[in-house]
């Protein structure tokens, strides 16, 4: 009551002074309206600026002196600057009935101005907090690779809604329950609207629940041209940051509805699979003889393994009294058999290779191109460069030691393998003609 009638004296203070200067009435109403709307505006851009610097002032020191995050994601995101705006804002409803008090008829308009701030105002607080929060969380061990943003989103999405529901009530002065009633009937229109936002809520859920995807996770989705680490994942968009350093934005809910491939399993293993083959030129595979046997022992990997399986060998031989004057009778030993042995032995004896993970060196099904000799094993180094490094040096040695063995690789005929055959002495070239449209055909 006191501080109503101390308003209404400086109001009438004001007032009186400019009539016993002569001033009309109409013009001295006008006249201290303004005055007093210019005090007003100056005492609220002078607590503002107070307000917004002990406010600030406060919280970094208290910052400095806490160990926790939390306080310094409130500063960065302006949680405070903006409830330093609570303070002018009292200041501004507080003195709308003094100011216009000889215009009554403004009061509501501005009132309802001011309301209108106010639940903006509180909006923006809020969110502050939320985006604090998110920041905060992403920074514990528990939370900084699920998709935070995805349900802070719908957070604010919410605070939306209801601050727009509450702002038109202000403007039309109908009942909140009355709009909301009023929405139901458009909730088809609504669905519409925000069908992509409501996918991408029901799929972050489900990708968070399911554990399909975290940021950080290197994921494959051809479809999308996506071959990268998952930088974010928000309501409506999955963010990944390709190898070139180019950036694939993917809609939440395709993680859900189409196939991707995440390698989060190789990571945490600690070995990537190397699945490649060598072809070996057919006609170069033959059985051993005791000469080719006796080389071959010379090859410190597989020496041992020689002595063994050839004592099998000949003691099968000899118990079923097999004639070998010609290798093919009985057991033998090829020489793709032990280039297969030695490639095992040399995977096995490399200090790159994953040892706890599937090794091995199988034969697989002959084509035109050859006898394929594959190598399955696992890297144990994930990291891309490191993992092409390994892979290369191992087919490297392994195709140099192909012919220690008498084997060849296949390799498509070149242009100088063309022209040597050509221009040999004795050559029938029509016939080289015709055996090559044979094979174009």
């Amino acid at each position: 009551m006191e501080t109503a009638n101390l308003a209404s004296q400086i109001n009438l203070f004001f007032y009186n002074h400019f009539i016993s200067l002569g001033i009309p009435e109409t013009s001295a109403t006008y006249m201290n309206m303004l005055l007093l709307l210019g005090i007003v505006l100056v005492l609220v851009y002078v607590t503002a600026v107070v307000a917004r610097k002990i406010m600030l002032g406060a919280s970094q020191k208290f910052s400095d002196k806490t160990a926790t995050q939390f306080d310094d994601f409130l500063i960065q995101n302006k949680t405070f600057k903006h409830l330093a705006k609570i303070i002018p804002l009292i200041i501004v409803v507080q003195s709308l009935p003094i100011v216009f008090s000889h215009f009554p008829g403004w009061i509501k308009p501005l009132r309802t101005l001011t309301d209108m701030y106010t639940i903006v105002l509180a909006i923006a607080i809020v969110r502050a907090l939320l985006r604090s929060l998110k920041d905060y969380l992403k920074t514990t061990e528990l939370f900084k690779d699920k998709p935070v943003d995805s349900f802070l989103q719908v957070v604010s999405i919410f605070l939306y809604f209801i601050g727009g529901i509450l702002i038109f009530s202000l403007l039309t002065g109908k009942e909140v329950w009355a709009f909301i009633t009023a929405m139901g009937a458009a909730s088809a229109i609504l669905l519409l609207v925000f069908k992509d936002t409501i996918l991408g809520f029901v799929a972050s859920i489900q990708v968070s629940t399911n554990d399909m995807v975290r940021i950080g996770d290197w994921i494959t989705m051809e479809k999308y041209g996506a071959d990268g680490d998952v930088t974010e994942i928000n309501l409506t968009t999955v963010k990944v940051q390709n190898w070139d350093k180019t950036i694939t934005t993917i809609p939440t809910y395709y993680l859900i509805s189409d196939s991707f491939k995440n390698w989060r399993g190789m990571q945490r293993t600690g070995g990537r699979r190397i699945k490649r083959s060598i072809h070996l030129k057919i006609s170069s595979i033959k059985y051993l003889s005791p000469e080719d046997i006796s080389r071959f022992s010379k090859i410190q990997l597989i020496r041992s393994y020689l002595e063994e399986r050839q004592k099998h060998i000949n003691s099968y031989n000899t118990e079923n009294e097999i004639d070998k004057s010609l290798l093919i009778n009985g057991r033998n030993m090829t020489n793709a058999g032990i280039f297969r042995a030695y490639a095992s032995a040399y995977l096995e004896q490399n200090e790159f290779v994953h040892k706890e993970l599937s090794m091995m060196v199988r034969q697989l099904e002959p084509t035109t191109t050859g006898m394929p000799i594959e190598i399955y094993a696992f890297a144990n180094d994930v990291r891309w460069a490191y993992y092409e490094g390994i892979m290369a040096d191992i087919f490297d040695h392994l195709l140099a030691a192909v012919r220690y063995f008498d084997l060849e690789v296949f390799e498509h005929p070149a242009a100088d393998d063309m022209r040597q055959l050509f221009n040999k002495p004795g050559t029938d070239k029509n016939s080289l003609y015709a055996a090559m449209e044979t094979m174009k055909n």
